[in-house]
């Protein structure tokens, strides 16, 4: 029985060899290969240096005073996603280390890894205790302390940012830490007074524009410029989520121009027309039609929450409704929107929303 348990054994373990030999040269083969193929361009436009963030003057300027030769405080991004936070930290670093060192003086831990109390006790405090020596290859100063950069520090457990301040204080000699998220308020208080907070203010329209438009130049990208103001509009001030549609858009299109109408398509977003038409259907109190047109906007798979986004735009700018019917649309809009947030039935959500703008637009008529 063994001998029979070993034959195959022994005929299987050689093959395999050659084969990883094999599989580790087409590895590396393909390795190489991959350096050639296209990055996304949200990558690929990744502010290199300080100098190329957009918008953000006074985290700039503090870190160009850094890059001069003076110290760095312990830092705190906050804002809204895709305004440059986690860019503008990894550009400082690779300027202030050079290609050589960053890998070494830089600790960089995102929301995907795993970062609860264990984490900070161990491989943080590992890394902090790091001393911080030798000098840049291109003769240019090295400053004497390492960047720990915490990514989505909103998404660590209060027992891990607990351990974490003790670390910042007791590494201070060779450590700075940047810490980001999206909300300020989920990061504890003691940290917090560690910092130096710079809030990340959504890109203004011009800035995007520009970005957009210096992308599509590079990429040759045909793009009416009325796409590009849409496009910004519905980023909402989030320049990668802009950058990532207009890639979308010419991989669609093929070399085409880009047109508001493939923007629209991309984005999610419900045309207005459509959003028009429900709002006169509900004039009209025909519950039959109102019906019929909720159940088509499901069917062509529009999601109800951006239709929410859309409606209370519309009717919260609008002047043909009184400050009385506002104020009811739009209370039933955010119970609406949490409803669909817990996991809600769309279609019935979208039908109790209907109701209650058709009583509201109706009863004074």
């Amino acid at each position: 029985m063994q001998a029979f348990l070993k034959g195959p054994s022994s005929i299987s373990t050689k093959p395999p060899a050659a084969k990883e030999r094999g599989a580790a040269g087409a590895a590396g083969s393909s390795g190489e290969g991959k350096r050639l193929k296209p990055i996304p361009w949200v990558e690929k436009y990744r502010p290199k240096n300080v100098d190329e963030v957009a918008f953000q003057d006074e985290v700039v300027a503090v870190l160009k005073k850094s890059l001069e030769g003076a110290d760095l405080p312990n830092l705190l991004f906050y804002g809204p996603p895709g305004t440059g936070k986690t860019s503008t930290i990894l550009a400082a670093a690779r300027e202030l280390y050079g290609p050589e060192l960053f890998r070494q003086r830089v600790l960089e831990l995102n929301a995907s890894d795993e970062r609860g109390i264990q984490v900070i006790r161990e491989k943080v405090k590992a890394f902090a205790q790091l001393t911080a020596s030798g000098s840049r290859s291109d003769g240019k100063v090295c400053p004497p302390f390492k960047i720990v950069i915490l990514d989505e520090a909103d998404s660590m457990t209060s027992a891990a940012q607990a351990a974490l301040r003790r670390t910042m204080e007791k590494e201070s000699k060779t450590t700075r830490f940047c810490l980001i998220c999206n909300y300020i308020s989920r990061i504890i208080e003691p940290l917090t007074s560690r910092c130096s907070k710079f809030r990340f203010k959504p890109l203004s329209g011009k800035i995007q524009q520009q970005r957009l438009l210096d992308v599509s130049e590079k990429e040759h990208v045909k793009i009416s410029s009325e796409a590009v103001s849409y496009l910004v509009k519905v980023s909402e001030g989030d320049l990668r989520k802009a950058i990532t549609f207009l890639q979308s858009a010419t991989r669609l299109m093929g070399g085409k121009e880009i047109t508001v109408k493939i923007v629209t398509e991309i984005a999610g977003v419900i045309p207005k027309e459509t959003t028009d038409e429900l709002l006169s259907v509900c004039r009209s109190g025909s519950f039959e039609k109102l019906e019929t047109l909720a159940k088509n906007l499901i069917n062509e798979g529009y999601a109800v929450a951006q239709l929410v986004n859309q409606l209370h735009d519309t009717v919260v700018e609008s002047e043909d409704y009184s400050d009385k019917q506002k104020s009811a649309i739009v209370e039933k809009l955010a119970e609406v929107d949490k409803c669909l947030a817990d996991g809600a039935d769309e279609y019935l959500q979208l039908m109790s929303l209907c109701a209650l703008v058709m009583q509201q637009l109706t009863q004074n008529t």
